[in-house]
């Protein structure tokens, strides 16, 4: 019996030493501490829920306000240092705080920017005291020791690299997803770009896409035309490609960047024998370590085709026969590591 109640009396013991630590977290000694300005915070919040227009903006503002000041009264009491440096752990999460919000929106939050410049933020938070002599009711400005001077320096200096690599990221990121044919380059001397074989093509995927969409399209025109029309049709093909080639990549990739930088062009061979072979090129003209650039290509057959009533004939009248256009296009497109040849 006395066991059982040492026993509840420890858990007793254990419940109440938590109830007092939560007590003293939750609770101020007076009403000029950081809890005060958190309570605040949540109050304005609160209250921003219910009002509207400029109104709400304002409230919402002054709720920042008070959980930024109230962080960083709190977590500057008893600083817990960055390791290797003289930058407190508060200063850390106070600098997030205000990076989310300058620099966040309703729809995101956290954005590329918050990230980019919460080190450089965390950084100048931690410089500030340096600039302030005095207690919480006196302070004055002062210039820093020259022994602070050096460390203030070194500590920017640093975040603002780091602040740099990370905008770098972001850039490359941005880049490769708005221009992906460049993941399909030669990355083996780039100190900053690593790719492996099992997500990255080496023929680029887009260039390829505007060739198969750009196919039906051609053979549309000149399949099953007469033979005249379908010689008028060659005779301009740079322009009747290239207009169609336009609708393809707006239609199919539109939504990157790099659609401005392919360019789809045609060149036509007359057959010594008979008929004539049509090349579908499409030229990407963006950066590339191909000093000499590259293209895609691939290529048709076009040859004039006897028919009557829609079907071949070997007759040698020609009174019973009409000629029509008939096209075959390899199946395999091509990439070329060299300028396209010319027109």
């Amino acid at each position: 019996m006395n066991f059982l109640f040492k026993d509840l009396f420890g858990v007793f013991k254990f419940v109440e030493d938590i109830y007092d630590r939560i007590r003293k977290i939750l609770v101020p000694k007076q009403a000029y501490a950081w809890q005060t300005l958190i309570y605040l915070s949540v109050f304005s919040w609160a209250l921003s829920y219910f009002a509207v227009g400029i109104i709400r903006d304002v409230i919402a503002v002054c709720g920042w306000l008070f959980l930024i000041a109230g962080t960083a009264w709190y977590t500057t009491d008893d600083p817990l240092r960055v390791p290797g440096t003289f930058m407190p752990v508060g200063a850390v999460i106070t600098g997030f705080l205000v990076s989310v919000f300058a620099f966040g929106n309703q729809q995101d939050v956290i954005t590329p920017r918050t990230i980019v410049l919460w080190p450089t933020i965390s950084a100048l938070i931690t410089a500030i005291p340096e600039f302030i002599e005095g207690t919480d009711t006196s302070s004055k400005a002062q210039i820093p020791k020259p022994e602070a001077r050096q460390k203030i320096i070194i500590l920017v200096a640093s975040c603002m690299i780091l602040s740099c690599w990370l905008q770098f990221y972001y850039v490359m990121d941005n880049w490769l997803k708005e221009y992906p044919s460049v993941l399909s380059d030669n990355f083996q001397r780039s100190t900053f770009v690593r790719r492996t074989d099992l997500i990255v093509e080496k023929v680029p995927r887009n260039g390829v896409l505007i060739l198969d969409k750009l196919q039906p399209l051609v053979e549309q025109q000149i399949d099953g035309k007469p033979w005249s029309q379908v010689e008028r049709w060659l005779e301009n093909a740079q322009v009747n490609v290239n207009n169609l080639g336009k609708t393809v990549i707006q239609k199919n990739i539109g939504q990157y960047e790099e659609s401005q930088v392919w360019r789809v062009e045609s060149r036509v061979d007359n057959l010594k024998a008979s008929g004539y072979r049509l090349n579908l090129l499409s030229i990407w003209r963006g950066p590339t370590s191909r000093r000499q650039g590259y293209y895609l290509a691939k290529s048709c057959r076009v040859d004039p085709v006897a028919i009557s009533n829609k079907k071949v004939i070997t007759s040698t009248n020609p009174e019973d026969k009409i000629a029509v256009g008939e096209i075959q296009c390899d199946r395999v497109t091509k990439f070329v590591a060299a300028p396209p040849p010319p027109r």
